[in-house]
């Protein structure tokens, strides 16, 4: 598998990134996971518009999907070899309604609908194209999913947002790379059940055993050096920051 970071920056683009988006291939297939802010743009370095395969929106928050709307206008409204067939989007329970109110000018009320094929995540254990992902709920203030992709006997984790949550740490059990946000900072913000700090993040890859820890979804306001520095100290693997246009060989 290979992982490249389109957006990493939290809450809301920074100077150097995107929102979250990270671009997962195999086998010539592309599965996006979360289109955020001004992430359609960065996409088009590393694809074409119409050259992804799947999409996997872990939460509809807005940092984590909005773009949705504008990849909604590329598809549906492209004159260049007709309407795009629908793509695969998977994503929480109402997630066709809320893009579509986000959008608020759609044509009709199931426009989303002919250039996107919703399927609606639960916890559960799934093919798309050729990965074999598991999904779980997660610690948020809404409805939020981990991943967890398996391809070719290698594990990539993506935590999506999170507090600290026992589910994420089964996702990333013996991942050969996990994807986690790290939001916070420790002895700064404590709010649970929103997001984890660099710490909390180490934390969960240690007891999960996982092979690498990629520190992602760190906002402008946060320190990237200070929750690297906690994710060292509690954790004995490689860990990186999260950077855009960075790619990883799983």
């Amino acid at each position: 598998m290979k992982l490249t970071v389109v957006g990493c920056s939290g809450s809301f683009p920074s100077a150097e990134s995107a929102c979250s988006s990270y671009l997962v291939e195999a086998d010539g297939f592309r599965l996006l996971l979360d289109m955020g802010n001004g992430a359609l743009g960065e996409l088009q370095r590393h694809c074409g518009l119409y050259d992804l395969d799947a999409i996997f929106l872990s939460h509809l928050h807005a940092d984590h999907c909005i773009d949705m709307c504008a990849y909604f206008v590329a598809r549906y409204y492209r004159h260049d070899g007709g309407r795009c067939d629908p793509i695969p989007v998977y994503g929480p329970e109402g997630t066709e309604q809320r893009l579509t109110t986000a959008y608020a000018d759609t044509p009709t009320a199931s426009s989303m609908s002919e250039v996107f094929d919703f399927h609606t995540v639960k916890p559960s254990t799934f093919e798309i194209g050729p990965f074999t992902v598991h999904t779980e709920r997660v610690a948020h203030p809404v409805e939020a999913y981990g991943i967890r992709i398996e391809h070719g006997g290698r594990t990539l984790t993506y935590s999506g947002d999170t507090g600290i949550s026992t589910a994420l740490d089964e996702l990333a059990r013996d991942a050969d790379l996990f994807l986690c946000e790290a939001a916070f900072t420790h002895g700064k913000e404590n709010i649970p059940d929103l997001h984890l700090n660099g710490r909390e993040a180490g934390q969960t890859a240690a007891r999960a055993n996982a092979r690498r820890l990629v520190l992602t979804h760190i906002p402008p306001w946060t320190d990237p050096q200070v929750n690297l520095t906690d994710a060292r100290a509690v954790y004995d693997g490689p860990v990186a920051l999260a950077a855009a246009r960075q790619t990883y060989e799983i």
